[in-house]
């Protein structure tokens, strides 16, 4: 019987809580061309005898607050949804066998593919664990899966899950989880947040040169010339989201976080919005950041804790954190959609190739 290898890409965390470690890993996360996009001339003594010198002290007891008997949150919670998404696929048609590859950090993209082709699989379906496409996330796991695979022999078997911002199972999975952990708390307001990006990452993906942030209403909707915008693609998952949940426009809002660095980054900011909403009477809001599917750092740590500290100093009364999908089953599901949706797809286009060429 056929095998088939799935390999999924989270961006990864530090192997421990110390300043050593977290210096290793934010060098190898901001020494990638595709986050910090700059000659390496200008990023590698900006990286490495600037940002890393300064931020890792402070980034590892960032770490330690949220570090668990079990490790790394995001660890502990992306190894437990391989484990989830494995055995949902045992009860599918085909042979699976499905391995953890971090984008930075350990285990490597690299020490997955190897695993896969130990166990004698015919082809490798790779779902990066990003929603929403852009190049510091899901570009970058693409690319460093094909050259990996290509080290090995395992290109021509590799084929990948495409974002799904918008993909019913997913938004499901998380109106669901919503409404589980708000439960029947009387909520003033919703706050959906993404990871930051700088505005040159969505610049960059505007073929036309001038829809994207050209105005405010530039991420209304997903059309032809925005399809591969961030930013829009987040405000999408947020529309879809709310009406699974029957949210009204003005009871929600979209914003960004996690930014640093001199750069422009898209807005709103998380940091501007939460001081700003008790001042408005919005002081029991409810949070959820549909950019991560796996609890970390930027969720427990700079929401769950400095967020909810500046919320509740500018009079805010009640911050409820929503959990990550993580290895919530209706997210396990929808996954398990995605994977074999996508290898039945390829399967298809490959009949299709091999038939075309026996008639042409």
């Amino acid at each position: 019987m056929d095998r088939t290898g799935v390999l999924l890409i989270n961006i990864g965390t530090p192997d421990e809580a110390t300043p050593e470690a977290v210096g290793r890993y934010l060098r190898e996360f901001l020494m990638d061309e595709y986050v910090l996009d700059m000659p390496f001339w200008k990023r590698w003594p900006l990286v490495n005898l600037i940002i890393v010198p300064r931020r890792k002290h402070d980034s590892a007891k960032h770490y330690q607050e949220i570090h668990t008997e079990d490790g790394s949150v995001l660890m502990f919670h992306t190894k437990q949804f391989a484990e989830g998404l494995s055995a949902e696929l045992a009860n599918r048609d085909g042979d699976y066998v499905v391995e953890i590859g971090m984008r930075y950090g350990n285990p490597s993209i690299t020490d997955a593919l190897s695993k896969l082709k130990a166990s004698n699989v015919n082809r490798v379906v790779v779902l990066p664990l990003y929603p929403q496409y852009t190049q510091s996330s899901f570009v970058t796991a693409v690319v460093e899966a094909k050259k990996r695979a290509r080290e090995i022999g395992l290109e021509d078997q590799l084929s990948f899950v495409d974002p799904f911002y918008d993909d019913a199972g997913f938004i499901k999975a998380w109106a669901q989880r919503v409404a589980e952990h708000v439960g029947d708390r009387e909520l003033d307001h919703v706050v959906f947040t993404y990871h930051g990006i700088p505005t040159r990452h969505i610049k960059k993906m505007d073929p036309s040169g001038g829809h994207c942030l050209a105005s405010p209403d530039c991420c209304a909707e997903i059309g032809v010339v925005n399809q591969n915008c961030y930013r829009a693609q987040c405000f999408a998952t947020s529309r879809a989201i709310a009406q699974e949940l029957d949210l009204e426009a003005d009871r929600f809002t979209t914003c960004f976080q996690s930014q640093f660095g001199r750069d422009e980054w898209i807005g709103p900011s998380l940091d501007d919005l939460l001081p700003e909403l008790p001042g408005r009477g919005l002081k029991r809001i409810a949070i959820l950041s549909p950019s991560f599917v796996a609890d970390c750092l930027e969720t427990v740590e700079e929401i769950g804790i400095r967020g909810r500290e500046d919320f509740k100093k500018a009079g805010g009364e009640e911050l409820t954190l929503v959990p990550c999908l993580n290895s919530d089953p209706a997210w396990i599901t929808a996954a398990a959609n995605l994977i074999t949706n996508s290898h039945s797809e390829q399967l298809r286009a490959k009949a299709a190739g091999a038939n075309e060429h026996a008639t042409g």
